[in-house]
């Protein structure tokens, strides 16, 4: 096997004959949006070989034929990384595709993020990390170089008459691929080649239109019954020269027109022109889209046998699952579950469909936990960490996105895209849901010299522990806050978090941690750093945000939610601040108040400090802002905005508008670790011992949740009649767990022995039976 990454610098060479490979782009390619190209060679074989490794790679994006026969069925290869930091390449066993005789070796490319439009219209960039596409490979048999790329190989144009990542792509049938061109070999540093660090980008089963009808100007719409991030299969024939448009959009609008104006620049059409010589099967290349409809245009003498939209992910195996007794909280789960596999591809996107696509660290940091209990998500996190720390600014800040576009080519109106609170401590929570859940030492330690840089950049803003970030876009400091928190109705807007008070909590929540993972990794002199530290933010938070009845600064949701879970509120004022929070709770009659960094906290918040009644209110709540009012209205994903769909059907304004955005999905954390009652634990990092802790939520009865680890799985399930629990726990060999027996749990038998209360339960691996009365 190769070896794994490391870092560039490490990667002192590339395995077999690959380091004697050279990039290579084709001699006719026109740039960036022209007609796609090849490269090619052949070569002869005396005999079938006992075995053969293929070592390719590419700026933009490849895909490779063996004598006609595509190699592999990994999707959006290389991948997406900081190309300039490191490219990915993969390795195929090729040995059943050869034969005696002439073999060929094509290489198809395209565009791809490499140099495709990234950004929106306002800022498009193009040409990103080069304006040259080329590819590198190494064809090896029994060992020894059969084949390598350099000057001598051929090129040409592919059917692929045009491909972005926003644009779809295009693809003309009729032309028949001949490498009648040269080849440039360019420079090219082979140190930035790594192996593909995550699991590739991979086809779910397709899955066929659950209703079609035509609209009227005769244009047949589909609708998959998913929103999803993927691309369709169509089966086709008819004359040459006659095409199809297919169209993609996530939903109708209130009168069940197609609509898909959130897309914003982004084309994301395919468009497909007959070869004429029977029936034909496309499916794009180079390109997807995010999409629960497709509209197909006929133009010509053509007839569509069939179409399927085909899922794609690189995370399409689930890890875990919870199902309740309420069927819209169970689809609420598989709709975080289809925006998660629909958002990492490659990297961590806010969305698939418009054209950002790209990787938002809030995002990615709020859902990081969610991300774990729902698919094995260790590697993938990993990488995206990498590509984050290769942006961080010299000052310490942490880019908004990565890979961040604006490194290399800045947006000079917005400032530097970097540095603000909530987005940026992705560097610090993100690796530390990756000790938790895969009990990943190592991640700690590779990110923690960035943690450093972060937290000095956080202490600069205002040069001490309460951070006032400016109010204008780019300058030093500046904060997103509690994104897209809902205000009520604006005639008496409810209260939202101040930016400096969020800005000021996440610069606790970091600080905090950081002294534990330095505690974590043996550095015993930062631990004891960043504990004072953090302790004196905690003072100067309490001095600045609480009066003296206890009520804090903006007394809203969120900062009660953030300040309660991270025990920022001091003890004098715990009672009071239960009874703020509660009110301000129960004065929205159950809607929510948050945005994107208070939502992940406000359920956790609730259940800890016991509100279960609210905490059921607010999450069964299915009025807007609300989970379960998007499911009422047909989500098949999470929305990015609470009141994307009117109740009358309206669209909110699409210039911002995405209907599959994880971040609020992040909810399903809650109802592992506190309805489910499975909490990780630090001190057992991995799942080795896990605290068993059920917040019993009536109306959500019967729970039931299982989650994959290293161990095995991990099952446990409960139900409510009356005021007796059962609940049910299967452990696998190797994980322990300990049982909450708190003062409102009564009448407490484990396995048929009764348990007194006020204290904890020490449970091997194996089967549980667990009654009380609540």
């Amino acid at each position: 096997m190769d070896t794994p990454y490391k870092s560039a610098q490490q990667q002192s060479r590339l395995p077999g004959h690959f380091a004697t490979a050279e990039m290579i782009s084709p001699a006719c390619d026109a740039g960036q949006g022209q007609a796609g190209t090849f490269v090619s060679a052949a070569v002869a074989l005396p005999a079938a070989p006992d075995r053969a490794i293929l070592r390719i790679s590419a700026l933009g994006l490849y895909r490779a034929f063996i004598n006609g026969v595509r190699v592999g069925n990994d999707l959006l290869t290389p991948g997406w990384t900081c190309y300039d930091a490191r490219i990915a390449y993969q390795t195929y066993d090729v040995t059943h595709m050869l034969r005696p005789g002439d073999n060929r070796l094509e290489i198809w490319l395209g565009d791809g993020w490499y140099r495709s439009q990234i950004l929106w219209a306002s800022n498009p960039i193009y040409n990103c990390w080069g304006e040259h596409i080329g590819a590198i490979a190494a064809l090896e048999v029994n060992g020894l170089p059969l084949l390598v790329t350099d000057g001598s190989w051929k090129s040409g144009f592919t059917p692929v008459s045009r491909n972005g990542i926003y644009y779809g792509e295009d693809y003309d049938a009729r032309i028949t691929p001949c490498a009648d061109s040269a080849v440039d070999v360019i420079a090219f540093d082979k140190v930035l080649l790594v192996p593909h660090e995550v699991d590739p980008v991979k086809e779910f089963e397709p899955r066929a239109p659950v209703a079609e009808w035509r609209d009227a100007d005769g244009r047949r719409i589909y609708d998959f019954g998913q929103n999803a991030g993927a691309y369709i299969r169509l089966r086709t024939q008819g004359a040459a020269g006659a095409s199809l448009r297919i169209e993609h959009a996530e939903i109708l609008g209130p009168n069940e027109e197609f609509d898909n104006r959130n897309y914003r620049s982004a084309r994301a059409e395919l468009r497909y022109v007959l070869a004429g010589d029977g029936e034909e099967v496309y499916a794009p290349l180079f390109s997807f889209m995010g999409f629960r409809y497709a509209r197909i245009t006929l133009e010509g003498d053509v007839e569509r046998l069939s179409v399927e939209m085909v899922p794609i992910s690189s995370v399409p195996v689930a890890a875990g699952g919870i199902t309740t007794g309420i069927p819209a909280v169970n689809r609420l789960v598989e709709n975080t579950v289809w925006s998660q596999r629909s958002n990492f591809i490659e990297i961590p996107t806010d969305c698939p469909q418009r054209d950002e696509r790209l990787g938002w660290t809030g995002d990615a940091q709020v859902f990081a936990g969610t991300a774990c209990w729902l698919a094995d998500s260790e590697r993938f996190l990993i990488k995206f960490l990498r590509d984050v720390m290769h942006d961080q600014r010299e000052n310490g800040a942490v880019p908004h996105f990565s890979p961040d576009p604006t490194r290399l080519h800045p947006i000079d109106e917005r400032g530097d895209w970097a540095g603000s609170t909530g987005w940026g401590d992705a560097i610090v929570i993100i690796p530390w849901q990756l000790y938790l859940h895969y009990g990943n030492r190592e991640a700690l330690a590779e990110c923690f010299p960035a943690m450093l840089k972060w937290l000095d950049y956080l202490w600069s803003i205002s040069d001490g522990p309460i951070i006032r970030p400016p109010a204008v876009w780019g300058d030093h400091g500046f904060t997103f806050g509690d994104w897209l928190q809902p205000v009520g109705d604006n005639r008496k807007p409810r209260p939202t978090v101040a930016d400096d008070c969020a800005a000021t909590l996440y610069h606790f929540i970091s600080t905090e941690l950081s002294s534990r993972i330095a505690g974590i990794l043996g550095d015993a002199a930062q631990a004891s750093r960043l504990e004072a530290r953090a302790e004196e933010i905690r003072r100067a938070f309490v001095r600045e945000y609480f009066s003296p009845s206890g009520r804090i600064a903006h007394n809203d949701q969120t900062s009660w939610a953030l300040a309660f879970l991270h025990d920022l509120v001091p003890a004098e004022y715990h009672e009071a601040g239960k009874a703020y929070f509660r009110r301000v709770v129960e004065e929205t009659d159950g809607v929510i108040g948050t945005g994107f960094i208070g939502t992940p906290a406000l359920l956790p918040a609730l259940t800890r400090l016991n509100m279960l009644d609210l905490a059921e209110k607010v999450f069964l709540n299915r009025k807007v802002p609300g989970w379960l009012y998007q499911v009422d209205r047909g989500a098949t994903s999470i929305w990015e905005r609470w009141d994307a769909i009117a109740e009358d059907g309206s669209i909110y304004d699409p210039d911002m508008n995405s209907y599959n955005h994880y971040a609020y999905g992040a909810v399903c954390q809650w109802l592992f670790e506190d309805v489910a009652g499975i909490k990780p634990l630090a001190e057992a990092a991995g799942f080795q011992r896990v605290e068993l802790d059920p917040a019993i939520l009536p109306k959500l009865s019967p729970v039931k949740a299982w989650h994959e680890v290293r161990q095995g799985r991990i099952e446990v399930e409960w139900e409510l009649a009356g005021d007796q629990v059962s609940y049910r726990v299967d452990l696998p060999e190797g994980v322990e767990a300990r049982f909450k027996v708190s003062p409102a749990r009564r009448d407490v038998v484990i396995d048929g022995a009764s348990v007194s209360a006020g204290g904890d339960v020490a449970l091997s691996a194996g089967k549980h039976v667990i009654a009380f009365r609540i």
